[in-house]
């Protein structure tokens, strides 16, 4: 009796299991050789993103999905000389959660350059075709979208079938009424403003607005059905000019607003940031990435950051805004700004260096993921790089905490400094570390300094190292390809991955986080 109680939890712990393997596909492909259970169980999770940007090759889906065709379609594309799958076990095109048009396209894209005959290389009708098709196939299948991405960036997709599809997604609300994360991308006009709200007004559980280069006016918002359930906005890049409209008027129909976050939108000046600080609805303003601002507007800022300094998680200041204007932030961030995980930092000079060091000795506690980057890769400043990388490595070491989730130096490497910041650093343990190298001709390898510290000390879980050669026309140089040095820190426990796959863009970290 104990035990048949024993076993009939059995499936409701398994699937509690495998949803907490949603991201480890490795681990997923193994689940479903275990059994038929485990196998109905991980095969949802591994279809739920098909087109995701982390699996180039998943344009092999799409086979399997136009098995789906009615024969009609399927007549069409005989002059192609497709072949369609046999039935198939699961119904795939039900399992898909997350949709970007951007990867989407371009999966079709490489599906045709890759999968087919190569006489149909850039087919544009047929590339239309197959995007409109398989939305069909989606939406048909009862497929339930969570996660949106509607970007105009779509490579060989033409404005037509753009708007076809758009028709179609709001034609049939099911495919997207249950959205959580809905990223906006457009820098064009295929999406109408009445589009726009009826894609708005079409939610019902919306958690998460992105709006990406968005022009739209935020008025749509404010009249929404997501009043009660829209709890993070992320701007990036947005040009707020276009926005002629009251905050307070669109933020206070929201009603379980948490944060916001706002990434290198333009311009952040005195008008904007009075609004934001005037808004009465209580929100945290959790994320601040600049890439501008006059020295004038500091006034303006530590206001902003006397208000919502304390809730500021994610921080960073681009190369392009001027040493001084850098200077007085690093000083405000130092002061009110004490929660801060992600910090990044784009060029610095011999003045603002070291207040940036402060500021890292303030936010040590929190601090989880650290970039920094002053090299201008394109830029022959061999004394520049030389002083600044010194001061870089010979201060940091200390002044890390004993735990970072992700650390990325982009400096111009020497054997000395580098000793120094591996000694000063010795009891931080760094999850990911990625080292970005500026290599001059008479540059030292750096390779064996890392191999004698990262593999004796055991404090290094996953490494990327780029080298850039200036001498060279800046061609790249990367330890992943170097397959017996790979194999030598695995035997150590390190994996060596690619620097672009290892490396956190700002708005990717963001979707992680937040979506």
């Amino acid at each position: 009796m104990g035990c048949s109680k024993i076993f009939s939890g059995l499936p409701e712990i398994t699937s509690e299991i495998v949803q907490y393997l949603q991201n480890d596909f490795s681990t997923l492909h193994s689940c479903i050789l275990v059994n038929r259970l485990w196998c109905r169980l991980a095969i949802p999770l591994l279809w739920e993103d098909p087109f995701s940007k982390n699996c180039p090759k998943n344009y092999y889906f799409i086979d399997i999905y136009l098995n789906k065709l009615n024969e009609d379609d399927k007549i069409k594309l005989n002059e192609y000389r497709i072949i369609f799958p046999s039935s198939t076990l699961f119904n795939y095109p039900s399992f898909i959660k997350c949709l970007s048009t951007r990867t989407f396209s371009c999966s079709i894209s490489n599906w045709i350059d890759n999968a087919r005959n190569s006489k149909f290389n850039k087919d544009v009708k047929l590339s239309n075709f197959i995007f409109l098709s398989l939305i069909k196939i989606f939406i048909k299948n009862e497929a339930n979208l969570h996660t949106f991405e509607i970007s105009t960036t779509l490579g060989m997709i033409d404005g037509d079938s753009f708007k076809s599809f758009l028709q179609l997604i709001l034609q049939n609300p099911n495919f997207i009424f249950n959205i959580k994360s809905l990223r906006m991308n457009y820098s064009n006009n295929l999406l109408s403003f009445q589009d726009f709200h009826k894609l708005f007004n079409s939610q019902q559980n919306l958690k998460t607005i992105f709006l990406d280069y968005s022009s739209y006016p935020l008025t749509s918002l404010k009249y929404s059905n997501c009043s009660n359930t829209l709890k993070i906005i992320i701007f990036y890049k947005v040009y707020l000019n276009n926005w002629e409209v009251n905050f307070n008027e669109v933020f206070e129909q929201l009603n379980v607003l948490d944060s916001i976050h706002i990434f290198y939108c333009y311009p952040l000046n005195s008008a904007f940031i009075q609004q934001i600080i005037n808004l009465t609805k209580p929100f945290k303003l959790k994320s601040l990435f600049m890439d501008q601002g006059p020295v004038s507007q500091i006034e303006s800022l530590e206001l902003l950051l006397q208000k919502f300094g304390n809730y500021l998680e994610n921080i960073g200041f681009e190369s392009s805004i001027d040493h001084e204007f850098k200077f007085q932030l690093f000083k405000l961030a130092k002061i009110y700004c004490n929660k801060i995980k992600f910090l990044e930092i784009l060029e610095f000079d011999d003045q603002n260096i070291y207040s940036s060091f402060n500021l890292m000795k303030n936010i040590q506690h929190n601090l989880n993921y650290l970039s920094i980057n002053f090299c201008k890769f394109g830029c022959y400043q061999l004394s520049y790089d030389d002083k600044l990388s010194s001061i870089v490595l010979q201060n940091l070491g200390q002044i890390l905490p004993y735990r970072l989730e992700y650390l990325s130096l982009a400096l111009k490497f020497n054997i000395n400094d580098l000793e120094v910041f591996f000694k000063n650093s010795k009891n931080t343990f760094i999850k990911k570390l990625l080292i970005r190298n500026k290599m001059y001709q008479e540059s030292e390898e750096i390779l064996p300094c890392i191999k004698k510290y990262a593999m004796k000390e055991k404090r290094i879980a996953n490494l990327a190292i780029e080298s850039l050669l200036c001498y060279s026309n800046n061609a790249r140089k990367e330890l992943f390809h170097l397959k017996d040095e790979v194999e030598e820190f695995k035997f150590y426990d390190i994996q060596v991955t690619s620097y672009d796959n290892l490396c956190i863009k700002v708005h990717d970290f963001i979707n992680k986080l937040y979506y």
